[in-house]
């Protein structure tokens, strides 16, 4: 496990690719939590997909289309949503926007 990191600043850490062709930085992680901050360009999309942590994530920026378990809303900046454990969900940016998102436990995926 990397050794755990407490504090973050504006602006630190490097953007790294994701697979559908977004950006993420993990911010900050403890092995029970993680923050992460993914980017995404207008029509950038999560694919739909799941995992066993429980995800909380803040709309910093953009406007969302969410689908969660099977129901969809629009979230904009300023709103957020929680991804109950091994739940299908994805987004899709409907304009270029950024999302915070917490995971507990930790990605250790993230860390690699």
């Amino acid at each position: 496990m990397a050794e755990p990191k407490i504090f973050a600043h504006a602006g630190e850490g490097a953007w790294k690719a994701t697979p559908d062709g977004n950006r993420r930085r993990v911010l900050l992680h403890t092995d029970e939590l993680m923050m992460v901050e993914f980017g995404f360009d207008k029509g950038g999309f999560g694919a739909l997909h799941s995992h066993p942590h429980v995800q909380a994530s803040y709309v910093a920026e953009g406007r969302f289309e969410v689908t969660i378990g099977g129901r969809t809303e629009i979230i904009a900046a300023g709103g957020s949503f929680i991804v109950p454990s091994n739940l299908v969900h994805g987004v899709k940016a409907l304009e270029a926007g950024r999302l915070v998102d917490s995971f507990t436990p930790h990605r250790a995926d993230f860390l690699a």
